[in-house]
């Protein structure tokens, strides 16, 4: 049987105008009347993650493919762990990852264009900062040289025209 049969059909579409017939030019005039705030911004200092907290951010982006527990995961490519991990101990190779990318990771430096399996998120110099320490005092670390958002901004590239 078709479900789109016109005795189906016609009732449903009758309902729909009697429910939305009335009252829409009342609730669009009222919408029109009302002068709209400015815009603001759906998040403060925190970007498009909504949080500066490493641990969040981590569970956010970063556990999808080195894994909630820091193990790393092989598959469609291979995510090195943070657990045992020698480059765990240099906070600038974590961080210059994070902002360049390598191999299968994207770089989240900056807003990114036409990747297809990631969405353009970029992090601030505080946040990149918060996830590498997060790294490297947990999943069995124990750094104590924490990274500071002045020191990932320095590892950054000179913006053009500065």
């Amino acid at each position: 049987m078709n479900p789109f049969h016109c005795k189906r059909a016609a009732p449903m579409v009758a309902l729909l105008v009697a429910l939305a017939g009335p009252g829409a030019p009342i609730w669009a005039a009222d919408n029109a009347a009302k002068p709209k705030a400015a815009a603001k911004p759906a998040v403060e200092d925190t970007g498009m993650m909504g949080t500066n907290s490493g641990e969040s951010i981590y569970k956010q982006i970063c556990a999808g493919c080195h894994m909630p527990d820091g193990r790393g995961a092989q598959g469609g490519g291979k995510y090195p762990a943070f657990v045992g991990n020698a480059g765990v101990a240099s906070k600038q190779y974590i961080a210059l990852t994070m902002l360049n990318g390598r191999r299968n990771m994207p770089a989240f430096s900056q807003p990114r264009k036409n990747e297809f399996y990631f969405p353009p998120v970029w992090l601030s110099d505080v946040q990149v900062a918060n996830v590498v320490n997060y790294i490297r005092s947990n999943f069995g670390n124990n750094y104590p040289d924490p990274i500071t958002a002045d020191e990932v901004r320095a590892l950054k590239p000179a913006e053009k025209g500065s």
